[in-house]
């Protein structure tokens, strides 16, 4: 017996109604989908979850924007993709 694991993506945005929509279609494409909505629970779960195949940022998110963590994910502050 084998276990297909899929792809695991990690939705930051600050819209509950953005995450819950990409959350459902995402796992209706066979995918895991975890959803979050700040720069704040997005470390949180990168340290419990992580790392992700695929995160999705909001860039226009109040306080820390996705831009900035962007910067903070492409200069290695957080283990987030395999």
């Amino acid at each position: 017996m084998t276990t297909e694991v899929s792809d695991h993506v990690l939705i930051v945005d600050d819209d509950r109604e953005i995450r819950d929509l990409l959350s459902t279609y995402l796992v209706k494409q066979g995918l895991r989908a975890t959803a979050v909505p700040s720069g704040r629970h997005m470390r949180a779960a990168l340290e419990e979850s992580g790392p992700f195949d695929l995160i999705i940022l909001d860039l226009m998110m109040p306080g820390e924007d996705g831009l900035a963590l962007c910067r903070d994910l492409r200069a290695g502050k957080y283990k987030a993709t395999p």
